[in-house]
């Protein structure tokens, strides 16, 4: 029978809704149809039944197991058939216990809901299961007290989601990128319905975008994070091994304005390692960008405790990276894809959490393709370091407990002064020798083209030709030149 209800302004079949126990709550499809009561009741009987047959299979297995014994003072053929046979009767045992189980909680009315179902309990482990379980149906009923809010756009909204999880579910053979794109095209359509067709309030069509968001992607997660079709667990083991191998990095030279010495500050990076790992245990998008976005605000509040006074964008990117090489966060390129394909664009486009977003995927990016000028060493340095051959210097926090005395630390201190004294000034001779050998390849150089020059034009050299006399000197030499003319006056 199909029951209509018009309180608080919703139109639902309550028929898919209702318990099918007939308590009269409501029920959800994530626990078989039932209520949260009525499936604790179905399910506590279900474990007192399964307690029971444990207690009784244990029993008949120890009793085959003697007799097994027994019988092994035979033939060692005798023993070896014997055991094997117990064996394959213990296996046949639990797999038809574990098969009766699962058939009582899989029963369902519809033949959509039972095939869903079929296909969750094929998870590889019962524990991982039951906990995915739960918070389904925890964020399935958060959903469903929430779009009770709405009225007429919440029955809208629960409508569009439901269409959306039946054609995704029909849709596991498409590639990653495929599925991406049919999830942002449902956030944009449900926005687009909230804005134009039931005139809802901007803000409130964020609030219940980040619901569905929720409620959607819960569901989704466990077909659409890090699939088998993509190559995102490679880069996550690639980004692993990559880490592994720049642990002595340190935070001087990434130039991180950090003094993990202030206690309040270390208490800071040690929140910031935390919240960026705990990234990899939410589900949601947003759950994933709000840990980011609070690991970026301990930073921000470390640099500002650091150096009294504002962090700046220039401080927190090198901040973050040091926070990424010291904390390593699990399958952390998944996370980055899972967030980039699946999370509401307005979200990510907009806001601090898109700007701490762009920055954790920086970071990613800088520690892929850190080299030795990134980090003002040599190359040979970097090369060591790389293979672990040497390491840098620890520093005077790292390498003494508190109750070393100060002249020792001090004397430890200096030494390590000294140390990099003489390597940069082996770098400095080392580059002083190489400048010196190029001034001479130059000069030898020039010397050559000089050469080549004087050789290929050859100065000849003539003998010096004899002066000639000035006009107006006495030319005792030549008197055949006329007299000098003889200024003449006449009479006017």
């Amino acid at each position: 029978m199909s029951l209509k209800s018009e309180r608080r302004g919703i139109h639902v079949d309550q028929s898919e809704l209702l318990c099918k126990k007939g308590c009269g709550y409501y029920g959800n499809p994530a626990w078989q149809g039932f209520c949260s009561k009525c499936w604790r009741e179905e399910y506590h009987k279900a474990r007192q039944k399964q307690i029971q047959e444990d207690w009784e299979l244990a029993e008949r297995l120890q009793r085959e197991e003697e007799e097994a014994y027994a019988s092994s003072q035979s033939t060692q053929g005798a023993q070896s058939l014997t055991f094997s046979k117990f064996e394959e009767k213990k296996t046949n045992e639990k797999t038809r216990k574990v098969t009766t189980v699962k058939k009582f909680f899989t029963a369902s009315s519809r033949a959509g809901a039972k095939k869903a179902e079929i296909q969750e309990a094929k998870a590889p482990s019962p524990a991982i299961h039951r906990q995915a379980s739960i918070e389904t149906d925890r964020v399935s009923k958060e959903f469903i007290e929430f779009i009770r809010t709405y009225q007429k756009p919440g029955q809208d909204i629960y409508k569009q989601c439901k269409l959306f999880l039946d054609t995704m579910s029909h849709k596991r053979d498409l590639s990653i990128e495929e599925q991406s794109e049919c999830a942002q095209d449902f956030y944009q359509n449900v926005a687009d319905r909230l804005q134009t067709r039931w005139k809802v309030p901007p803000e409130k069509v964020e609030k219940a975008m980040d619901e569905v968001e929720k409620y959607i992607m819960t569901r989704q997660y466990k077909y659409v994070f890090c699939p088998e079709t993509t190559d995102d667990e490679k880069k996550d083991l690639a980004v692993q091994k990559r880490i592994r191998a720049l642990h002595w990095v340190t935070p001087q030279m990434l130039c991180v304005p950090v003094s993990e010495e202030i206690p309040e500050v270390s208490d800071m990076v040690v929140k910031a390692i935390t919240d960026i790992i705990e990234m990899d245990s939410k589900r949601v998008p947003r759950d994933k960008l709000a840990c980011i976005t609070k690991c970026s605000k301990h930073i921000f509040n470390a640099i500002k405790i650091t150096k009294n006074e504002p962090a700046s964008a220039d401080d927190f990117l090198p901040t973050l990276i040091y926070i990424v090489l010291k904390g390593n966060p699990p399958r952390l390129q998944s996370n980055i894809q899972y967030i980039t394909r699946f999370c509401n664009p307005s979200r990510l486009m907009t806001g601090e959490d898109g700007y701490y977003f762009t920055n954790l995927c920086c970071a990613v990016a800088f520690i892929e393709k850190l080299d030795a000028q990134s980090l003002n060493l040599s190359q040979e340095d970097f090369d060591r370091f790389m293979t672990g051959q040497t390491s840098p210097k620890k520093q005077e926090s790292d390498s003494f407990s508190p109750d070393v005395c100060l002249g020792v630390k001090q004397m430890c201190k200096s030494l390590d002064l000294l140390s990099q004294l003489n390597e940069r000034q082996e770098r400095i001779v080392s580059e002083a020798k190489k400048l010196e050998k190029d001034l001479i390849d130059w000069t030898d150089g020039i010397t050559k083209e000089v050469e080549d020059i004087v050789e290929k034009y050859p100065l000849e050299i003539k003998p010096k030709s004899q002066a000639l006399a000035a006009i107006d000197s006495e030319n005792v030499e030549n008197d055949k030149l006329p007299p000098p003319l003889q200024p003449q006056v006449y009479a006017g």
